[in-house]
């Protein structure tokens, strides 16, 4: 992209946008990517880099990102060319640059772009991104993804709603997603703040439920409200058609009511931050959750989420929790859109009962888990 066609244009973003676009150094270039990036981003100030190297370049002796020259807020926005076939190596090598520098994006907020000439691809590819880049320190806003697939389809309803066609809307949707990344987040210390545990755990065995308990005992001038979500309270979304959710949502309700309406819908508009403890069931979210994340919909069709974070304990018997966590970063910050403060997630490994708190280091990992949900939750 030139430089000439980046300066562009009247509407300015405070600050600049460091793009980070990997491609395999010789490789084809994808230009409908390029030209939606050059529209998209008409008048933003950039830096560019395409290839991890530059990367290392500009990390500093204590392993955090700082381009030379920068002003402004961090603000970082991936752009993925993943092809037909979901295969980009500089990408790969980009994850385990990440992987290797845990602290690199310190500081940072995030946003992605994912073009593939498929409909494949671009979610999970975007998915296992900001759970990577969140570990090392990346915060991400509501919502934070513009996909481009195939046949750019999946813009047929922000195309009939912003009066455009598709490609129209795929670059509309990157500005609307810059100008999110360039709020101002202020902390404010004055208000106490409200943090909401979702949980389908047993108090008595569960691992993650005593992992929380150590964590909880750091989490000093905070309101917390804790909701069991066992078996025989909660039942799942069954897709109601569109007018009818919205119908509910208005009224903050839902059509199957129960604990859902009754005690999490309240408690979800009271608070600053959801804690989703998340135990690894058969790699993935507990029945449970998921359900109670399906019924959310209703209520963000009403509320915007973009101001609460989302924070989850994961606990695997053996391996896998990066799969959960990559799930509860998928359905409460990619697709309702909850803001995902850096290092949201807390990845343990324990199976039987009383194991994780006899794991070497938890009550330091739990102590840093909390003081981060202090720092987050004051903003």
């Amino acid at each position: 992209m030139e430089q000439e066609e980046r300066e562009t244009e009247t509407e300015k973003t405070d600050g600049e946008i460091l793009l980070i676009r990997p491609r395999e150094p010789g490789g084809l270039e994808n230009s409908r990517l390029l030209k939606a990036l050059r529209e998209g981003l008409a008048g933003v100030r950039l830096q560019e880099v395409t290839e991890v190297s530059q990367l290392e370049a500009m990390t500093d002796e204590s392993g955090r990102l700082a381009p030379e020259g920068w002003t402004g807020k961090h603000l970082a926005l991936f752009a993925i060319d993943l092809g037909e076939y979901g295969v980009n190596l500089e990408y790969t090598r980009l994850l385990g640059w990440l992987r290797s520098h845990p602290k690199s994006l310190e500081g940072w907020t995030g946003g992605v772009t994912a073009d593939a000439d498929s409909d494949l691809y671009t979610k999970s590819a975007a998915r296992e991104l900001v759970f990577t880049a969140n570990r090392a320190g990346c915060a991400f806003v509501g919502r934070p993804l513009v996909e481009g697939t195939k046949t750019l389809s999946n813009f047929a309803i922000v195309a009939s709603n912003l009066g455009t066609d598709l490609y129209g809307a795929y670059v509309e949707s990157i500005k609307l997603l810059v100008k999110e990344m360039a709020k101002s987040q202020k902390p404010d210390k004055e208000r106490k703040r409200e943090l909401l545990v979702l949980h389908a755990s047993s108090h008595k065995s569960s691992n993650t439920y005593a992992v929380w308990q150590g964590v909880k005992q750091y989490l000093t001038d905070i309101s917390i409200t804790e909701i069991g979500l066992r078996n025989g309270t909660l039942a799942d979304c069954s897709g109601c058609p569109y007018k009818m959710c919205l119908h509910f949502g208005e009224r903050g309700s839902c059509f199957y009511g129960g604990v859902m309406v009754e005690n999490v819908y309240p408690a979800v508009k009271k608070a600053d931050g959801i804690l989703l403890l998340a135990p690894n069931y058969n790699d993935a979210l507990s029945a449970n959750l998921t359900a109670a994340i399906n019924r959310l919909t209703a209520l963000y069709r009403t509320t915007s989420f973009a101001d609460k974070a989302v924070f989850a304990i994961v606990v695997s018997g053996y391996s896998g929790g990066d799969i959960v966590a990559c799930q509860a970063a998928g359905a409460m910050n990619m697709n309702k859109g909850f803001w995902l403060p850096a290092n949201f997630c807390l990845l343990e490994t324990a199976n039987d009962k009383g194991e994780a708190l006899a794991l070497p280091g938890i009550q330091d990992r739990a102590d840093r888990f909390a003081e981060n949900m202090l720092c987050q939750l004051a903003y």
